[in-house]
């Protein structure tokens, strides 16, 4: 078998990893490995899709908008008491 253990080997090395750790432990490490690698190829899929390419040059629909938001963020980001 896998670097020369053999099957008996094995057996006994997993009833020693249940009894240390326990049927319910074990149960939630590999219901959390398996998560966790769902999560991963999930994020992998999500990487390969192809992006949506930006119009460059396009205005936004209403420049007034775009003022404003612009300005409540540049407001936001200055100290209170600064009226520049």
């Amino acid at each position: 078998m896998i670097g020369g253990i053999s099957g008996w080997q094995l057996l006994i090395l997993l009833l020693i990893v249940v009894l240390v750790f326990g049927t319910k432990r074990l149960r939630n490490i590999g219901s959390d490995l398996g998560s966790a690698v769902k999560g991963f190829r999930k994020g992998m899929e999500d990487e390969t899709e192809p992006a949506e390419p930006e119009k460059i040059g396009s205005a936004p629909a209403d420049p007034s908008a775009a003022d404003e938001s612009t300005r409540e963020k540049d407001q936001a980001e200055r100290p209170p008491g600064s009226n520049v």
